[in-house]
């Protein structure tokens, strides 16, 4: 059976106040919140970092949210440490 090809999607997005096109496979809709949510993390850093240039906030944007990320799984893997021993294999 053939695997269908996923469409690729081509979404305009503005970050930091620059264009950008932005191709993926997943909605136009999820492609927006994400851009949203790094033009967001840029936009408080320039407001309290005036003297930096873009690319430094991009790298300080970069930085906090793989925090967030590093953050959110380790919560996620010591929920599934505490599923698995509630409920064992076996």
């Amino acid at each position: 059976m053939e695997k269908t090809p996923e469409k690729i999607n081509r979404i305009k997005v503005n970050i930091n106040g620059e264009d950008y096109y932005i191709k993926g496979a997943a909605p136009d809709e999820y492609i927006r919140q994400v851009a949203s949510y790094v033009d967001k993390k840029m936009a408080d850093l320039s407001r309290s970092h005036r003297n930096l240039n873009a690319a430094r906030i991009a790298v300080l944007a970069a930085l906090n949210i793989t925090d967030e990320l590093f953050k959110l799984k380790k919560e996620y893997d010591e929920f599934l440490e505490m599923l698995e021993s509630e409920n064992p294999k076996g």
